[in-house]
């Protein structure tokens, strides 16, 4: 701790401060436990998302291993564009997934099998779960950081800065009433030897 000074400006930069301290605590507490409640719930909708995507993974493979014809449908799901919206959670703008447009394609009706419609459809909505998680991870990470920010910040509050401040208040307050005491015995002194003087 920095030398402190013992006077009134210093009692009261101090109490000030104090107040501001006292006052912004509770905001950053009720934003941790807003972005802690925000965490929850997308870690929660993650986990959803990838059993789901692990799911329906499976199926497609035991579909795909039924269909003993060749077809190159990677190249029919090539994405376009990602459209996202954007949410403001504890002060911080989140990307939500919207859609997902995927380039335009065709191909040949008569060399293609007779599933590959099908594959195409499910190939773009295995794509669209796998970009909405990528997004999910992506608010994911932002969130936290902002977490790990904001608790920082209540812990410098509420461990540091306002005990900080109530220890220099009472060492101030100690030092005033000193003074104080050291005024009045001095003056009782000169009192006391300006009456000796008159005698």
């Amino acid at each position: 701790m920095a030398a402190i000074q013992l006077t009134k400006n210093e009692l009261k930069k101090q109490r000030d401060s104090l107040v501001l301290f006292s006052r912004y605590l509770p905001t950053l507490q009720l934003k941790k436990q807003q972005l802690q409640t925000v965490l929850r719930r997308i870690s929660e909708e993650l986990e959803n998302k990838r059993m789901k995507l692990e799911d329906d993974l499976e199926e497609i493979d035991e579909w795909v291993s039924v269909m003993g014809e060749p077809f190159e449908f990677e190249n029919y799901i090539v994405v376009k564009e990602v459209k996202v919206k954007s949410v403001s959670i504890g002060g911080i703008q989140l990307p939500v997934f919207d859609s997902v447009v995927f380039e335009k394609s065709s191909y040949d009706l008569f060399t293609a099998p007779l599933w590959a419609d099908s594959a195409i459809d499910k190939a773009k909505h295995l794509k669209s779960q796998i970009i909405e998680i990528d997004i999910l991870k992506k608010q994911y990470d932002l969130l936290h950081e902002e977490l790990t920010v904001t608790t920082q910040r209540v812990n410098l509050f509420e461990k540091v800065k306002i005990p900080q401040a109530k220890e220099i208040i009472r060492r101030v307050q100690i030092a005033m009433a000193d003074q104080q005491t050291a005024a009045v015995v001095r003056g009782k002194i000169s009192k006391r030897k300006f009456y000796e003087k008159k005698l």
